[in-house]
């Protein structure tokens, strides 16, 4: 998978304009003693029984980001295809090639996490759709946001190797999107979708949709700071699929069988398919539908609905709470100064 086979090491683009991954770039830095360099580096201090691949992200002037991955053994530091690389040393002991994969999704945890915080902070209920190609994801999405209009606002941030296509296709609606190039990549990382994130600005309260790569293996393995996974399953596929790539349905809190109307002319049996997905996570919701004939859309816009709310009662709670702190902190400055 790709913690391992360093399929992302190609050239990431926002909206066409090439992007820093993460612990892919030089950036400058200058030390106490006055000494400047621009590679990756080991803080002083470093501990040199740290997990290989151990990573933290920090923010420098001009608000560029910027990881440390270590090697535990040698203290070195490495860069990604360094750590990628060592993968394939046939004398790398196993556990060590453990380290390099938990390490490196810790790597892109930490920038999942900022994520997160972002979408909390705006109220935004964030969902990142993956599926095989062709599965319907951008159809799915236009018809979406033409059902919501004038009820929520909805941006979307595309993730393709390459077009802008289907961020286009979204624009059309008139909703915003941004469109994410990952090259090599066969996923987006939670890195670039802060990126994206950024750009894309969505509004207090609005329902942000990631569309993924199309590809049932690697995004299974990475978290964006979405609240939850939505896997397409298309009727046009096996209904096998869930035994065949397990971890995604593992991992998602959602299954849309899509193109339902294509039913009556494929051989897909959904009681089959659902089984197969609950053995991999019993309490999956499955929702069927046709982004095309609008069938079953209500299901999947009510749980929508139900989403977006929950996400700005999560957000006002904070702000009460935030608000009551503050007050509470005032009327102890109060007493202090009136007893001084």
């Amino acid at each position: 998978m790709c913690t391992t086979c360093g399929c992302g090491d190609g050239d990431t683009k926002v909206d066409g304009v090439a992007v820093v991954n993460a612990g892919e770039h030089e950036l400058e830095h200058r030390h106490a003693d006055g000494t400047v360099h621009t590679h990756w580096h080991l803080h002083e201090g470093g501990d040199r029984n740290a997990p290989l691949g151990m990573a933290h992200a920090h923010k420098h002037a001009g608000d560029t980001w910027h990881t440390h991955v270590h090697d535990g053994t040698t203290g070195d530091l490495l860069g990604p295809r360094n750590a990628l690389a060592s993968v394939h040393d046939a004398a790398l002991p196993s556990e060590r090639i453990v380290r390099i994969e938990q390490d490196i999704l810790a790597r892109n945890d930490a920038f999942a996490d900022e994520n997160r915080r972002a979408f909390a902070d705006r109220g935004n209920f964030a969902l990142n759709l993956v599926s095989s190609p062709g599965s319907g994801k951008t159809t799915l999405l236009v018809r979406t946001i033409e059902a919501l209009r004038g009820c929520i606002p909805v941006c979307v941030i595309e993730g393709d190797q390459q077009t802008s296509l289907d961020a286009d296709r979204i624009r059309a609606t008139g909703a915003g999107a941004v469109q994410v190039n990952t090259g090599k990549g066969c996923h987006l990382d939670a890195l670039m979708v802060g990126q994206a994130l950024e750009k894309l600005g969505p509004a207090e309260g609005a329902l942000v949709m990631i569309e993924n790569v199309g590809n049932l293996v690697c995004p299974a393995a990475f978290d964006l700071g979405e609240a939850h996974k939505v896997v397409i399953l298309s009727v046009t596929e096996g209904s096998d699929k869930p035994l065949k790539y397990p971890d995604m349905f593992r991992a998602a809190d959602l299954m849309l069988i899509n193109k339902t109307d294509l039913l009556p002319h494929v051989q897909f049996d959904v009681d089959a398919a659902v089984a197969y997905a609950r053995r991999m996570r019993p309490e999956l919701e499955v929702i069927c539908l046709s982004a095309t004939t609008g069938e079953g859309l209500d299901a999947w816009l009510a749980w929508l609905e139900r989403g977006v709310a929950a996400a700005n009662a999560a957000r006002d709670r904070s702000v009460v709470v935030l608000r009551r702190r503050v007050a509470e902190l005032e009327a102890k400055l109060t007493a202090m100064d009136a007893s001084a």
